[in-house]
């Protein structure tokens, strides 16, 4: 847009120019080789002009001659380069696309037209189709070779990075790693293999200068920088809790600032304030956390703060803490077990109830089964409370990639990412998922079976033998025999099909007939053909099916 302007304000100088010259009349008079040239002012100005094209014109053609041959040379460089770039191009398409063929045969082709000092690209093509044809020894001098080239040394590691982790050396993968992460802190995958190594081995000032690399390169978010130092300080506290509290404390306190949201740091602080007798700094610590998120471990380190306390001390202690955040499920809990350990029945039982309708979970019933056991002693209560706890939802706990933990931790142990545990409801157990389901639904044969006896009694009479067992009208009653004691009645009246009259002479018996055991009521059996027949009764006998 300059240039067309530049171009613009050019050329209407030169139009004022000549009008100028037009507006203003006079001769110019040359004289050379004995000839006097008389001309106006306008001709010898456009005479002037042309002279001065010409020469430029007649400058530019002696140059483009003179020039010619580097200029058609490098004609056909850009040429041949840009089908090697082509050729590279199609190749890192092929090999992406799992083309091995392909991405051999555009790699020849393009290192014919590229030299591959020139385009470090070829390099990757070849490690690509090598790692395709299967052959890994050959991908792996490859990564080896760009280790040499500073352009190319990252790629490099990156590739012996997932070589070795293919091969299952964790060793040499996170050795190519921490490499990576010295020369580059900001790539993620070298990071996050060198945190990981540095954890494991519990070297945290190592990982802390690993983090604040990352914060320098001004590609990681704050936030999640600040997390991560936060996690890897209260780490470093629980290390020294034992052996320097002093030093526990000051990383806990820092890490509480970057993060206050992370309840095991606010944990470890307070533990190391209350191991150098700064109980009042460890309450504070604790109960700023717990008017944030109010926390069940927070709770029972603040209920415990002073060794020497009595249960009542305890107790006091808990109404406190309820007073800073009212009506919630875990202020209601803490003052329940405070109270179940100080003998303040009524209360515990009160403030337990209370938490069970602002949120049931499993660990309120059982604390509701403890009250009753120690008030009351009754047994049927106590079954019934435990049985509410197995089908409450779980307690929040600990959980990291499945794994459910007592304790924090700053990585998984499952796949030893850093800040992997959270605190939550584990998933649910297989029993609660068993009685969630619906009950099976009763068979139409048992609820036939009332309605089909009832209408077989009203239609024939039974009578009851001594020794209990139910004949109808048309079978004969067995002689009495002295009993012991009678028995419960057995019903032996078979089951009539719904819809069909039940007929005068239907006989169940108790043993077996002619070799045929005695069938249940829903027991279709198999009935002998010709069996009405043989024993001379009528055809018209009820059969089940």
């Amino acid at each position: 847009m300059l240039r067309i302007l530049f171009f613009l304000i050019l050329v209407f100088a030169f139009g004022l120019g000549f009008a100028w010259l037009a507006d203003r009349p006079g001769d110019l008079l040359l004289t050379f080789g004995g000839y006097q040239y008389q001309v106006t002012l306008m001709v010898a100005a456009v005479i002037l002009a042309a002279v001065v094209v010409a020469v430029m014109l007649s400058w530019w053609l002696v140059k483009s001659i003179w020039a010619s041959p580097y200029t058609i040379t490098r004609y056909f460089r850009v040429r041949r380069r840009d089908r090697g770039y082509q050729a590279l191009s199609t190749g890192m398409i092929a090999a992406g696309a799992g083309d091995a063929v392909l991405a051999r045969k555009k790699k020849k082709e393009a290192m014919k037209l590229i030299s591959a000092e020139q385009e470090p690209l070829i390099h990757l093509l070849d490690a690509q189709a090598s790692l395709l044809e299967g052959d890994h020894e050959a991908a792996r001098a490859k990564f080896e070779a760009m280790l040499d080239d500073p352009e190319m040394r990252l790629l490099g590691l990156r590739g012996l990075y997932l070589e070795a982790e293919r091969l299952g050396d964790r060793a040499a993968a996170r050795h190519y790693a921490a490499q990576a992460a010295h020369n580059a802190p900001q790539i993620g995958w070298a990071a996050e293999a060198t945190l990981e190594a540095k954890t494991e081995e519990h070297a945290w000032d190592e990982a802390l200068r690993l983090v604040e690399a990352q914060k320098a390169t001004g590609h990681a978010e704050a936030s999640g920088v600040n997390r991560r130092k936060a996690v890897l300080l209260t780490a470093k506290a629980n290390d020294l809790l034992e052996s320097d509290p002093a030093g526990a404390k000051s990383a806990a306190s820092e890490a509480n600032k970057l993060d206050p949201g992370l309840v095991p740091a606010a944990l470890t602080a307070a533990r190391a304030a209350f191991r150098l007798g700064d109980v009042r700094k460890g309450a504070k610590l604790l109960e700023a956390n717990w008017k944030r998120e109010p926390h069940p471990e927070v709770a029972d380190l603040y209920v415990h703060a002073r060794a020497g306390d009595s249960t009542h001390d305890r107790l006091d202690r808990a109404k406190k803490l309820q007073t800073m955040k009212l009506n919630h499920a875990e202020s209601a809990l803490i003052v329940a077990k405070a109270a179940l350990d100080a003998g303040e029945y009524k209360l515990a039982r009160k403030e337990a109830e209370s938490a069970i309708r602002l949120g049931a979970r499993e660990g309120m019933y059982l604390i509701m089964a403890d009250i009753e056991e120690a008030e009351t002693g009754d047994q049927g209560k106590i079954r019934q409370w435990l049985s509410m706890a197995v089908r409450a939802p779980r307690d929040p706990a600990w959980v990291a990639d499945g794994y459910v933990a007592e304790q924090w931790a700053p990585i998984s142990p499952v796949t030893g990412r850093l800040d992997a545990f959270e605190w939550r409801a584990p998933s649910e157990k297989l029993g609660q998922l068993v009685d969630g389901l619906d009950p099976a639904p009763e068979r139409p044969v048992e609820k036939a079976l009332p309605a089909m006896l009832a209408a077989t009694d009203a239609t024939h009479p039974a009578r009851s033998s001594a020794d209990g067992t139910v004949h109808t009208a048309s079978t004969p009653a067995p002689a009495a025999t002295p009993t012991p004691a009678p028995g419960p009645a057995k019903v032996t009246t078979a089951q009539p099909v719904v819809g069909e009259p039940p007929l005068p002479d239907v006989v169940v018996p108790d043993e077996d007939v002619d070799g045929l055991p005695a069938r249940l009521p829903d027991d279709p059996g198999v009935d002998r053909e010709g069996a009405a027949d043989e024993e001379g009764t009528d055809d018209r006998r009820f059969k089940l099916f």
